[in-house]
């Protein structure tokens, strides 16, 4: 058993804690992570007290030297953890005290573990937000600029895993760096949201020493201000939208982690991963694993799990701090990791990957154009309507003589509609095809190209 007399809360208990709940109670095997951050607050408090009149000149200069010194041993991986170290706010504090004496133990005049730990999170996210933001712009330039390189390759494209309609490579790849801009544009909403100083809340009242908010923003390099004292120590409205956003990422991550692992098999042969994105079998030689992408599609179902855990644990809470918002943390350390790890690794996959033109080529089949021939009627003035319908019946009679569409006479095609005529042979070309889409979004080339200028764009006002 712990002594409850040795913690910075134990001026009102006697006895000691139950070892078990130290253990329940105990943070800092995780939020140790906190180290450099939590010295970073600490460093603007005293400054704020100083200012205050709490601290003399003298002693914010002991205070700051001792906290420099505790910054390099963690930095060097030299601090040595107690057992009575129940967060890295009691480890930080205690090691102060060793260094200084008890002027330590003026640092923490007017602050709560409630407002320093929410500030200590906020700091954290700020800086891992920025390094995710960078890997996922890497990622999503990645796909745009092999686009660019590979412009002219067309593939069968897919509806319920159905072949559908012709559309260029580029277009795939495009489609899931559309989809991670609006993932960018997310992280930096939520950036901006985390970007309020609680520091100064107090437990929940609020500060009563005139304490400058204003100099612990400019020094933390927030840009606000906490409005309410109450909410700003218990909100967590920042993790839960990180998040939110982290499972949308991966949502799309692993969706292109499916469409990849699916044109990589055998069956498909669209695509060959690069050995060091795969892995094999212990048991059967021959096999190539896409273990990458595999991965990546496991991890959104982690993800997604930290989101709905931390949402339940907001659910019961009443106002202000509880100890139930200790469950925060984890959650952000283990998602800001796995983002990490997975658009580094998606990045990697995309950039070396290769792919086989040939194969997809020879799987666009001539009843992908069974929607051009529809179109060939609407232009001789059929309604689409009834345009669907002959299309459909020419697709099923050719299937009834067991051979493909385009090798339907003429007769057969005229038989089904009279406005079918000679020139309908044009229809059953793919290059025409995908080249009739010119709309905005489309899979023309002009349109892809416009696309590829406007990400290209999108991409250079994200990185400022």
């Amino acid at each position: 058993f712990l002594p409850q007399g040795n913690k910075l809360w134990g001026g009102r208990f006697s006895g000691s804690t139950d070892p078990i709940m130290e253990m329940l109670n105990a943070s800092i095997s995780y939020d140790q992570r906190l180290s450099e951050v939590d010295i970073q607050g600490s460093m603007a408090y005293a400054k704020a007290l100083e200012r205050s009149g709490i601290l003399s000149k003298t002693e914010l200069e002991k205070i700051l030297s001792g906290l420099e010194k505790i910054s390099e041993e963690w930095s060097k991986g030299a601090f040595v953890l107690k057992q009575s170290d129940e967060d890295i706010h009691t480890a930080n504090e205690r090691r102060l005290k060793e260094l200084i004496g008890d002027v330590a133990g003026k640092l923490h005049t007017g602050r709560s573990r409630n407002d320093q730990v929410v500030t200590d999170l906020k700091l954290f996210m700020k800086n891992s937000l920025s390094i995710i933001s960078t890997h996922l712009l890497r990622l999503t330039e990645t796909l745009v600029e092999r686009a660019a390189t590979e412009i002219d390759v067309i593939l069968p494209g897919y509806t319920h895993l159905q072949k559908a309609q012709p559309i260029r490579w580029s277009q795939f790849l495009l489609s899931h760096a559309v989809a991670l801009t609006r993932d960018s544009e997310r992280l930096g909403e939520v950036k901006r949201r985390i970007n309020v100083l609680p520091l100064g809340s107090g437990a929940l009242a609020g500060n009563p020493l005139e304490i400058d908010r204003e100099l612990l923003r400019s020094e933390l390099d927030f840009a606000s201000i906490s409005l309410n004292s109450m909410d700003a120590v218990s909100e967590r409205d920042f993790v839960v939208e990180f998040l939110s956003a982290a499972t949308l990422l991966m949502i799309h991550l692993s969706k292109m982690a499916e469409d990849l692992i699916i044109y990589s098999t055998s069956e498909f042969g669209f695509l060959t991963l690069s050995d060091a994105y795969s892995t094999g079998s212990s048991l059967m030689p021959q096999k190539k694993n896409p273990d990458s992408l595999e991965l990546i599609r496991s991890k959104a179902g982690r993800v997604f799990g930290r989101l709905a855990a931390i949402l339940m644990v907001l659910k019961g809470l009443p106002s202000t701090y509880n100890k139930d918002l200790q469950e925060d943390k984890e959650a952000v350390f283990d998602v800001v990791d796995t983002l990490n790890a997975v658009l580094q690794v998606a990045t990697g996959v995309i950039s070396t990957l290769q792919i086989n033109k040939e194969r997809m080529e020879r799987a666009l089949s001539p009843e992908m154009l069974a929607t051009d021939l529809a179109l060939y009627l609407v232009r001789k003035g059929m309604p689409f309507r009834q345009a669907h319908v002959a299309s459909g019946k020419a697709v099923q009679l050719a299937e009834t003589k067991g051979i493909p569409i385009n090798n339907l006479s003429p007769e057969d095609l005229q038989h089904i509609s009279p406005l079918f005529g000679s020139d309908v042979s044009q229809v059953f070309s793919v290059v025409t095809s995908v080249e009739q889409y010119t709309a905005p979004g489309g899979t023309a080339k002009s349109s892809v190209a416009t696309q590829i200028q406007q990400l290209r764009e999108l991409l250079r006002r994200l990185k400022e």
